[in-house]
């Protein structure tokens, strides 16, 4: 039987794009690149995990970076826009991340904890969906939620490949 999941390309294969690549397609797009805004994506490729607004804020002001709500909300908004970075709607808030790839996401259902992941469905199960919806698929990111597996005698969960 062919597997469901063709394959797990190792972590951050995908993950290739540097803060300067983000820089440059800032100016490609004819963006203005503020202190502001470099404060923001500088912040977000050195954590490299997904923040809120409110974090990202907070984290810049902690760092001695002065920057105002507003500016942090703005700039964040026209990056996303750009296709510069993604954002994560979820019940209680909006989550930014420097990747803004194609990729799908594993959500942690106890820490809320959100790991990014590369996974290739095979062709035919794209296929399938398309002869079903009457859709071309063009992309496609998955959401999966789930608790960590605790193997017997270990303290953490075995990390993903």
């Amino acid at each position: 039987m062919e597997s469901l999941v063709e394959s797990f390309l190792p972590k951050g294969a995908h993950d290739k794009r540097t803060l300067q690549d983000a820089f440059d397609r800032c100016r490609h797009l004819g963006m203005r690149l503020s202190r502001q805004r470099r404060m923001v994506l500088d912040l977000l490729w050195s954590e490299a995990s997904h923040l809120s607004a409110r974090d990202i804020f907070e984290k810049l002001n902690q760092q001695g970076r002065q920057i105002g709500h507003t500016s942090v909300y703005q700039n964040l908004e026209a990056l996303q826009s750009a296709g510069v970075i993604e954002c994560l709607d979820r019940a209680n808030g909006r989550l930014y991340g420097y990747r803004s790839d194609p990729h799908s996401h594993l959500t942690c259902l106890e820490t809320g904890a959100i790991e990014d992941l590369d996974v290739k469905l095979p062709d035919y199960v794209l296929r399938e969906i398309e002869r079903r919806t009457g859709f071309n698929i063009e992309s496609y990111t998955l959401q999966l939620n789930g608790r960590p597996k605790i193997a017997t005698g270990a303290s953490s969960p075995v990390p993903l490949p």
